[in-house]
């Protein structure tokens, strides 16, 4: 029977390993950038408000809008919440890791629904957008 160190580290491993698989694979689709969303948001509106706050001052720098800029575009992210959670906990590449300090659990669980939201929106159709 393996020791709960041995466990415990395997699991590591193994989360390691399939984080390192699906990252590079998830900037692989389109940038959806500047496409105007449309729809009705599925998540309470505070939580949204608070994840789009908590987006603004941590995110928007590197990933405007969340569109490419310092940082890969996020509207098109397929990752699943716990993985970018996970993603933001201990950053990746050139990205820094956010801890409970920086990003409470509660506003990192409302940023992932954030995310989420902007991605599930459906977009407008080029015959819907408005001229300009």
């Amino acid at each position: 029977m393996r020791s709960r160190r041995g466990l415990l580290a395997a699991g590591a491993v193994a989360a390691a390993l399939a984080v390192s698989l699906v990252l590079p694979l998830s900037g692989c689709g389109s940038a959806r950038r500047g496409e105007p969303f449309t729809g009705v948001v599925a998540a309470p509106l505070i939580q949204l408000d608070t994840g789009r706050l908590v987006f603004m001052q941590e995110c928007h720098r590197c990933h405007p809008g969340g569109e490419a800029g310092l940082g890969p575009s996020l509207n098109d992210k397929p990752l699943p919440g716990f993985l970018l959670k996970f993603q933001v906990r201990h950053g990746l590449g050139a990205m820094p890791g956010f801890d409970e300090e920086r990003i409470s659990d509660e506003h990192l669980d409302q940023l992932i629904s954030y995310l989420q939201a902007l991605r599930d929106r459906p977009l407008l159709a080029d015959s819907e957008r408005p001229p300009g």
